[in-house]
């Protein structure tokens, strides 16, 4: 089966077909993504605070996003896998960020890297573009600069940020990004945005006029609490499943109603009776062992006589 590739990508964006992504962090979450026909999976740095439980995604290392991103291309068979460049791997310019790149695609196998910035961070995706790295960019709110941001603020709402904002969407088109996502921003800003952009943008708390649309799957199944996105739609309440799964496994623990029958494993009568046999014949382990041999010997017997 072959993989989505960059260029499936831009030929979607082409047809005007809107297509989903999706994070993913482990195996099993990528593999019945990739069935559920999802093209494009990212292995976000978002990890950091729905997966390893830090308060921003700045704590996450270039080698947490190589575990991930293993599990992930490991499980996904069709879809696109990206992986994000987490906070200090690019930031020191583009050598830095060329090393780290090379890293990330060696060892985990993935289609392509995500880094954040527009026009700060060009010169680096021109290198890696220039390299052959496939390079997604992200605009928009940028979880990594947060602390300079403030805390979690919508971008682009006046008209300077707007223009800060449709200048590093361009910048990265023309350093060679193959899409952008788009974070945080005012719906119309992202329509005028994709509009005027020859490849895909994909939005998360962008609007619907987006290429694609991408989403943390933790809140897409409801499964992270503490922390609820405006522009995340739970199409699951996982949290409540999970918490009364856990709740039945226990009172079923404490009744003595698991494991049962179905749960358990049984052995030979005949090989149990030598063994009680082997057990009450000596303290001793050399005689101990004696009778163990030759009760091996009389089971195997036996069932050659069968």
């Amino acid at each position: 089966m072959r993989r989505v590739s960059v260029i499936d990508v831009q030929k979607l964006r082409d047809r005007r077909e809107r297509f989903a992504m999706l994070t993913a962090y482990d195996y099993p979450t990528a593999r019945l993504a990739d069935d559920a026909e999802i093209p494009i999976l990212l292995v976000g740095d978002s990890l950091g605070n729905v997966v390893l439980g830090y308060d921003s995604t700045v704590p996450v290392t270039v080698e947490d996003m190589i575990h991930h991103g293993r599990a992930v291309v490991r499980g996904a068979k069709r879809a696109h896998v990206v992986v994000d460049m987490p906070f200090g791997s690019f930031q020191g310019g583009w050598v830095d960020a060329m090393r780290n790149a090379v890293r990330i695609m060696k060892e985990t196998g993935c289609g392509s890297v995500k880094l954040e910035g527009g026009v700060r961070v060009a010169e680096t995706v021109h290198k890696l573009v220039e390299a052959g790295i496939p390079v997604m960019g992200h605009v928009g709110l940028t979880p990594q600069s947060v602390n300079a941001f403030g805390g979690h603020k919508i971008q682009g709402k006046t008209p300077r940020e707007a223009v800060r904002v449709i200048a590093d969407a361009r910048a990265l088109e023309e350093a060679g990004a193959y899409a952008i996502v788009l974070e945080t921003v005012p719906t119309a800003l992202a329509h005028m945005i994709t509009q005027r952009l020859g490849i895909p943008t994909i939005g998360i708390g962008a609007g619907p006029f987006c290429s694609g649309q991408v989403q943390v799957v933790h809140d897409l199944l409801g499964l992270f609490e503490d922390f609820r996105p405006q522009h995340a739609r739970r199409f699951l309440e996982g949290a409540e499943l999970y918490r009364g799964a856990f709740t039945a496994y226990r009172e079923a623990v404490g009744a003595g109603e698991f494991p049962g029958a179905k749960e358990s494993f049984f052995m030979d009568k005949r090989a149990l009776k030598l063994i009680e046999r082997m057990i009450e014949s000596s303290d001793d382990p050399d005689d101990a062992e004696q009778v163990l041999w030759e009760a091996g010997a009389e089971v195997s017997a036996e069932h050659a006589g069968e």
